[in-house]
């Protein structure tokens, strides 16, 4: 994931509402998400690469959703796949503040990233660039390829259309779908200065990414309302574009 908006206990229907977008090179295989057959409780995408994923949810209410932390001077050729970080969480039956705390310790085994994981009792958030581990509370939040709420363009125009669409008593997702889609690039004097050269900033600096061979992949939604009903539904980009969408009801 390269872009991750959410509001946690900031609506009346929806515990959660998160939007965001996979950024990834157009040639790196991918299954689209799909209940695993390995792993029947969890719903997510497949990178066929390394076989982890960037964002899931589990039949009983583990979620998770990662990013890069955008260092190309730090970047170890031979680092773990950060993609491993979200498929172990929700294949797993630990209770996240435990797994944060076992990811924080072998946490520089990998290249920068930032996780964020829950369940029903809570959600986390934790970067291996940052400060320590963060048990979060009710609002609406921002990641992209820095710290979490990091004021980057795309970022703080996400939150706010996310805001607007919290504003409905039924959250639509064509209207989340939206947010993820713009394609508008942020002035220079705004940009970030991330390590990249001045185009690639630019070209990465929308919600949607779009390049030669290098943008968005997919955009998926989750939405887990306060009875434990999960609305799931992913949109994928590459070589066409596919819709898939999933309910159901947390289990007990």
């Amino acid at each position: 994931m390269c872009l991750i908006t959410f509001a946690y206990e900031a609506h009346p229907r929806y515990r959660l509402v998160m939007a965001a977008n996979r950024d990834e090179f157009y040639k790196r295989p991918t299954e689209q998400a799909h209940f695993w057959k390995d792993h029947p409780d969890v719903l997510a995408g497949r990178d066929l690469e390394k076989m982890g994923t960037w964002m899931g949810v589990t039949k009983n209410g583990r979620f998770a959703a990662i990013t890069n932390y955008r260092d190309p001077s730090a970047e170890n050729k031979n680092a773990k796949s950060r993609g491993a970080l979200v498929g172990d969480y929700l294949c797993g039956a630990e209770p996240p503040s435990d797994y944060m705390k076992r990811v924080q310790k072998f946490g520089d085994q990998y290249n920068g990233f930032n996780l964020i994981i829950g369940d029903r009792r809570g959600i986390y958030y934790f970067s291996n660039r940052g400060n320590g581990i963060q048990h979060l509370g009710s609002g609406l939040y921002g990641l992209s390829n820095a710290l979490l709420d990091t004021p980057w363009p795309k970022v703080e125009k996400s939150k706010e259309r996310l805001a607007g669409c919290l504003e409905q008593e039924e959250v639509n997702p064509d209207c989340l779908f939206d947010l993820l889609a713009d394609t508008d690039q942020a002035g220079d004097s705004a940009l970030p200065d991330t390590g990249v050269s001045l185009e690639f900033e630019r070209m990465l600096s929308p919600a949607f990414i779009e390049s030669r061979d290098y943008g968005t992949r997919a955009s998926t939604l989750l939405l887990i309302d306060h009875d434990g009903g999960v609305f799931f539904k992913e949109r994928s980009f590459y070589p066409e574009r596919q819709d898939s969408s999933f309910k159901f009801q947390i289990s007990t």
